[in-house]
């Protein structure tokens, strides 16, 4: 199962953007635009409402067998038996996660150095999150990273790469022939008048690219 991930199309949620009235709208509509993977990322509600909505996400995500990361929270991954779960630098480390969660479920780690991206493979990450690549209101204190460095950590790396951050129609041609496996997207799907239509353009405009 980890090995046929299709991380081409990687959404990520966040409530105070969506253009749809809940997230399981939003995450439904984006599904049927092309995305191939759903991050749930909650950074603001209670622990029993992430996993509120978590058991809702997931009903849609399996109703399309997309896989549902949960980011950050082991318990909530867990509690909802999602596909696997994204932690970042600060988090509690993969090797730890791993332990936790088992063999079968997936691990995504945010890197944004060589250095980075080396450790997290050598813990047993599934795959990488790097960036920010571009500046995002999303996580305006994110630190940037080089298209030299992407390349980098592409050519010492042999999990799947997704670049995070700034990611729309214009920046999605600098990332040619980069070498990465997919983009995650926040606001250039979700918060969108037509989520569908967003999806799908974000989608063939990578895949040609690419």
């Amino acid at each position: 199962m980890k090995n046929k991930i299709d991380y081409t199309l990687y959404l990520v949620t966040d409530r105070k953007l969506m253009s749809a009235s809940t997230v399981e709208e939003s995450v439904e509509i984006a599904i049927l635009g092309g995305c191939t993977l759903v991050q749930l990322r909650e950074k603001e509600i209670s622990s029993l409402d992430f996993f509120s909505t978590a058991h809702r996400v997931k009903e849609i995500t399996d109703k399309y067998h997309v896989p549902l990361i949960i980011n950050d929270r082991i318990d909530i991954a867990l509690a909802v038996n999602a596909a696997g779960v994204h932690i970042g630098q600060d988090d509690i480390p993969a090797v730890v996660v791993r332990k936790i969660i088992g063999p079968d479920k997936i691990i995504g780690v945010s890197a944004s150095t060589l250095k980075e991206a080396i450790d997290a493979e050598k813990a047993g990450a599934d795959y990488l999150g790097v960036g920010a690549m571009f500046s995002t209101d999303t996580k305006k204190d994110a630190k940037l990273i080089s298209i030299e460095e992407l390349c980098k950590i592409r050519q010492n790396i042999s999990i799947p790469i997704v670049v995070i951050g700034g990611i729309n129609k214009n920046t999605i041609p600098l990332l040619s022939k980069t070498g990465i496996d997919g983009i995650a997207v926040v606001s250039a799907i979700i918060s969108q008048p037509n989520i569908e239509k967003a999806a799908q353009e974000i989608k063939e405009l990578f895949i040609s690219r690419k």
